[in-house]
C-alpha cells in the first residue's frame, strides 16, 4: 500500500510532515482534506487523527498523527533513501534531539502565535493585536539570541548536516519572513544565515510552490 499523506495546503503541519517526505525521496500520495464540508470531523478521518487536525499519515496498515512524529517515523524508518536527517552517533544524535525539543517548546510557541498575529489574521479579514506581537515579538528575540550563539558554534542547529532539528522550523519561519518579524531574524547574522539557507533546499521549495500564487 502507497504511503498518504492527508491534509490541508498552507497548514504547517501539513507542510513540515510534507517536506520530510520529500526530503526522503519517498512516494506518496497527498490526499486533501476538505476543512469547508467539514470533512476533518468525519469519522473516517477520526479514525486518522482522533483529534481532527491535519495532517494525517499512512503507511500501510500505520496511521500515524502529529506532523514532528511523523517527519520522525520517515526520518529513521526510511534512514538509507534520500536525505539523512538524523546523526547515526548517539552522542551527535542527543544534541540534535534537544534542538528539536527546543523548536517544539520555545519556538514554536512564540513563531506561531506571530504567523497566526501577522501573516494568518489580514488574510482572514481580521485585525492584527499589536499588544500580542509586541509581547511575542520579545518572547521570540529571546528564543532567537540563543539560537545565535548556538549557530555561531555549528552551521546546523542540530550539529554540522541539516536534520529534522531544522526541518521543523521551515514553515513557521517561512511565513514570518513575509511579515515585519522577519528583521527579527536577520538582525542576528548567524540566524539570519542559516534561515536563507534551510528555505532554500529544493524540497521546501516544493512545498512552497504548491501555495496559491
Amino acid at each position: 500500500m502507497a504511503m498518504k499523506l492527508h491534509g490541508l495546503v498552507g497548514s504547517n503541519a501539513t507542510f513540515r510532515s510534507m517536506v520530510a517526505l520529500i526530503e526522503k525521496d519517498l512516494d506518496f500520495e497527498f490526499v486533501p482534506v476538505d476543512f469547508a464540508a467539514r470533512e476533518h470531523k468525519t469519522p473516517q478521518y477520526l479514525a486518522r487523527n482522533p483529534f481532527g487536525q491535519v495532517p494525517a499519515f499512512e503507511d500501510g496498515d500505520l496511521k500515524l498523527f502529529e506532523s514532528r512524529a511523523i517527519s520522525k517515523y520517515v526520518a529513521e524508518t526510511y534512514a538509507d533513501k534520500g536525505t539523512n536527517l538524523t546523526f547515526n552517533d548517539s552522542k551527535k544524535l542527543a544534541i540534535q534531539t534537544v534542538w528539536m525539543e527546543v523548536e517544539g517548546q520555545k519556538f514554536d510557541p512564540a513563531s506561531a502565535k506571530l504567523v497566526w498575529e501577522l501573516a494568518l489574521k489580514p488574510i482572514f479579514g481580521q485585525t492584527t493585536d499589536d499588544l500580542v506581537v509586541a509581547e511575542f515579538e520579545q518572547k521570540l528575540s529571546q528564543v532567537l539570541d540563543v539560537y545565535e550563539r548556538r549557530l555561531t558554534e555549528s552551521k546546523f542547529l542540530g550539529g554540522d548536516k541539516f536534520t529534522l532539528a531544522d526541518l521543523y522550523h521551515l514553515p513557521n519561519i517561512h511565513y514570518l519572513m513575509a511579515t515585519k518579524a522577519k528583521s527579527l531574524f536577520h538582525a542576528r547574522p548567524h540566524v539570519g544565515a542559516w534561515c536563507e539557507d534551510i528555505l532554500s533546499r529544493p524540497a521546501w521549495l516544493k512545498v512552497v510552490a504548491m501555495l496559491p500564487k
